[in-house]
């Protein structure tokens, strides 16, 4: 085993390292959690203490850390090509991609647009829809819708469809105009009561009333809507009915408006079909993937689009109509090896159907567990993914004082009861991988409960 001096990567790290959505003020008298190994659903820190990787490494890790089968296609890679310029070459590894992905989305959704994460294969589709109406001669549909509470990504064009004013507020001089519709949250609708859970219940859909208007008003000037589909991520955790995005996909045909769906979050089993989209039996116009293409290894993502909009692109050079968009490691050799030995696990198999009864037991254990905290406004819950809202009052729907930061406290309890419950707001919430058993699941929701009950007592709110 390799020794690490766990004091010099501590000094290092608060001298010179700025993480990523930290106030790095937070850690002025406290140290991180040093990880230097990981094996299955668990990491272990440099003091050989093991945490359940609970978030799944940021949403990324999808079979468990280190599968040997996920491994070995990395090594056989690394004896055969490292890297080339995917502008003009083509390599297997890339075809093979496609070839197994195919099998996996409707055959409508035709061709591949690599690229390197989440946020590039949104500013790809967003840069595809506006450029596929100038390229044919609709020059006033420049304008996108988006949601409230959406979050597909920190560049400044994923920024500008983003709604989460907390991350993205003091960005907006930078970013261009948009359309911004009400979120579909559940939770906060008047009409609808008690928990959420899967959200598959019978409702008026008045929450699409608010785009459904703006499509009206605006659709000339509107190129294309993009949606977080059946779940908005980092805006909550906010679970929402399939027939949201049927509605949403006749109003998109209706007013001839393209339909982007951001699964970077959302695909490759983790609302328990291989793309949420699937739960709703639509086809978006273009897809964004990321994250679980590897299998949660490293960055590697695709927009894939239509014929359609290719044909829109396909045209003479000097016409004007390429699409000038590139990214140096599109298509990295050693990343499809790996997201090629992903899909290999998803066709061969079949941990969809392997962990249904622990995935159907992580909603029940959910619910149990904190059904009954009077501090637990509500329960949501699809697929893998399981969150808990939290809240002052049930009944008022009341927040915690923002300062009391009680959702970063039970993140930092978290973390000595060996489990990941990074917060988001006053969302607690569970994005288990797919390897996950019901042994897990129970040891995973006894401690996050002892967790919150813990701090909410230390508080004076239980």
């Amino acid at each position: 085993m390799k020794k690490w001096d766990k004091s010099k990567i501590l000094e290092l790290d608060r001298r010179h390292i700025w993480h990523p959505y930290t106030q790095m003020k937070d850690y002025e008298n406290r140290d991180p959690k040093v990880i230097v190994s990981a094996q299955g659903l668990k990491l272990k820190t440099i003091d050989g203490e093991e945490l359940y990787d609970s978030i799944s490494s940021w949403w990324t890790n999808v079979h468990g850390h280190l599968h040997p089968a996920l491994n070995h296609a990395i090594c056989e890679q690394l004896s055969l090509l490292d890297h080339v310029n995917f502008s003009g070459f083509t390599h297997p590894y890339a075809t093979e991609v496609v070839a197994r992905l195919r099998e996996f989305l409707p055959q409508e959704l035709s061709h591949y647009f690599f690229s390197d994460n989440g946020s590039t294969a949104v500013e790809v589709a967003l840069k595809m829809a506006f450029q596929f109406w100038q390229n044919k001669g609709v020059k006033e549909k420049t304008r996108f819708v988006c949601l409230e509470n959406a979050y597909h990504g920190d560049t400044i064009g994923a920024v500008s469809v983003g709604g989460c004013d907390l991350f993205f507020e003091l960005y907006k001089p930078l970013t261009f105009k948009t359309y911004r519709a009400p979120s579909p949250y559940c939770y906060r609708c008047e009409e609808h009561q008690g928990f959420t859970l899967s959200a598959n219940h019978d409702c008026s859909l008045r929450c699409i009333d608010g785009l459904e208007k703006i499509f009206e008003e605006k659709h000339k000037e509107i190129c294309a809507v993009i949606v977080e589909p059946r779940m908005q991520g980092a805006g909550g955790i906010l679970i929402y009915p399939p027939s949201y995005l049927k509605k949403l996909r006749r109003l998109c045909d209706q007013y001839e408006v393209l339909l982007i769906f951001d699964e970077v979050a959302t695909g490759f089993g983790r609302t328990g079909t291989m793309f949420a989209f699937e739960q709703a039996g639509v086809v978006p116009d273009i897809i964004c993937l990321a994250k679980g293409l590897t299998g949660g290894y490293l960055p590697m993502a695709l927009t894939v689009t239509t014929e359609e909009i290719y044909q829109a692109f396909y045209a003479d050079y000097l016409e004007g109509k390429t699409f000038f968009h590139g990214h140096t490691y599109t298509a990295n050799p050693i990343c499809c090896a790996v997201a090629c030995a992903n899909l290999k696990l998803f066709a061969e198999e079949d941990p969809l159907n392997k962990t249904k009864e622990a995935r159907e037991y992580f909603h029940k254990i959910l619910l149990e567990a904190f059904s009954e905290n009077p501090h637990v406004g509500d329960i949501r819950y699809v697929g893998y993914i399981g969150a808990i809202e939290l809240v002052k009052d049930r009944k008022t729907r009341e927040p915690f004082p923002q300062a009391l930061r009680l959702p970063f406290k039970i993140y930092m309890r978290s973390l000595e009861e060996g489990l990941v419950l990074r917060p988001l707001g006053d969302v607690i919430y569970w994005f288990l991988p797919l390897c996950i058993t019901k042994e897990d699941v129970s040891e995973i929701i006894s401690r996050s409960q002892k967790v919150i009950e813990k701090v909410l007592k230390e508080h004076g709110a239980s």
